[in-house]
């Protein structure tokens, strides 16, 4: 039996939004400290819009953030559980139905956020951002061609059929994959290559 890998993104695919920016302003509320990064947030969310992104001085500003803003690993843990359980209605329903056991989520979002929420993912198989919530780094980011280095580590030559995403920044993976579905606003159409 051949198995079919489909490999989605995570944000603006499967969630509709960007959720590291949805958890820094749902934690606004418990930490004010948060607002002083507004501006940061922005700046670095239309350079990603516009797929001119660096992932290392990404990964730099992101860490200046957590290390700056957030007291400690609870600071930063703690908002993951009731972040979902109000943000979890911004799952696309419908591409969560596309999951299937063998498939792939593929994200840049951090590990501790997408861990919160991998229950209704339909699939373990997550790579995402890691970060060290202890020295409240990120120790990995998950972006760009990232994204394909990490997948042919874990899953050596094994075809992609399917690429669901958002983004051309992640113009790696659909290079590597049969067909590439760009999703907006919850529509998908297929692109060639």
């Amino acid at each position: 039996m051949v198995i079919i890998i489909k490999v989605f993104d995570f944000d603006n695919t499967i969630y509709r939004g960007e959720s590291a920016v949805d958890l820094a302003f749902f934690m606004i509320k418990s930490n004010k400290r948060i607002l002083f990064f507004v501006p940061t947030i922005f700046y670095n969310l239309i350079k990603y819009k516009l797929c001119l992104v660096d992932k290392d001085n990404m990964q730099m500003a992101i860490n200046r953030c957590f290390k700056s803003a957030i007291k400690d690993k609870n600071g930063l843990l703690e908002p993951v559980e009731s972040f979902w359980k109000k943000h979890s209605c911004k799952l696309d329903e419908r591409m969560l139905k596309r999951i299937g056991k063998d498939d792939i989520i593929i994200t840049a979002t951090p590990d501790f956020l997408i861990n919160g929420i991998k229950d209704r993912l339909n699939t373990s198989n997550i790579i995402s951002s890691e970060v060290d919530a202890e020295k409240r780094e990120v120790t990995y980011f998950n972006f760009g061609d990232n994204k394909v280095r990490k997948y042919k580590e874990l899953y050596g030559g094994k075809k992609i059929d399917s690429f669901y995403t958002d983004s051309y920044n992640d113009k790696a993976l659909m290079d590597i994959s049969e067909r590439v579905f760009i999703v907006k606003k919850g529509r998908i159409k297929c692109i060639t290559k």
